[in-house]
């Protein structure tokens, strides 16, 4: 492959035969890349809806939660709220998980909630303030998805692109540049034939008078 890309190849049948084989495989390699090209461009765009899809629910389920806690806010008071904030322990662990695509690892967080007694009395607490917790633990899902989904097409966009360098390499440079060769070495060795079938004809003219003149 080095001796075709440094245009020192030899002119030879059995260097045209290596480089036939080359090229064919270098053609074979292309099409398997392409084809992960496909799926790849496929994949992405499935991670991008789901992304898109879960950043919205996330976005819209916080909106509300956050109207829920303003509302509490203003029903308790700052002093209130944060000390039920500090009574309450973590319910919420975050799990991670990889797997691997067509070579690429991927990643998977998975939100796993603990149920909690309740700290606080009904009395000391608002419908408002239970309301903006429910929707922020019910979120969290979400955005682990999500986060796990961009990651993901950083992750996928990155392959795509270094799999299409490689389908240039090959389209614009490597292919070329073999057939080229073929091309090269094949007009050579044409030229070789025809040289040698000149020369033979010359020696068939030279013995064919020397048979004559013995004669």
């Amino acid at each position: 492959m080095s001796v075709a890309f440094g245009r020192g190849y030899l002119r030879t049948r059995l260097e045209l035969i290596r480089l036939k084989r080359a090229v064919r495989t270098a053609q074979r390699v292309y099409k398997i890349l392409e084809d992960k090209r496909d799926v790849l461009i496929s994949r992405l765009n499935e991670l991008v809806e789901e992304a898109q899809e879960l950043r919205n629910r996330a976005i819209s389920i916080l909106s509300e939660s956050y109207r829920h806690l303003l509302s509490a806010y203003m029903e308790l008071g700052p002093q209130r709220l944060e000390s039920i904030a500090n009574t309450l322990p973590e319910t919420v662990s975050i799990n991670m998980d990889t797997f691997t695509m067509m070579g690429i690892s991927l990643v998977t967080l998975e939100a796993k909630s603990e149920e909690a007694g309740l700290l606080y009395g009904f009395g000391d607490t608002s419908v408002n303030l239970d309301e903006a917790a429910r929707k922020i633990k019910k979120v969290i899902t979400d955005i682990c998805k999500a986060a796990a989904a961009e990651n993901n097409i950083y992750r996928v966009a990155n392959e795509l692109r270094k799999t299409q360098h490689l389908l240039n390499a090959l389209e614009y440079i490597i292919i070329p540049r073999y057939e080229e060769a073929i091309k090269t070495i094949s007009m050579t060795l044409e030229e070789n034939d025809r040289d040698y079938f000149v020369k033979l004809k010359h020696i068939k003219r030279v013995l064919e008078r020397r048979a004559a003149a013995k004669t």
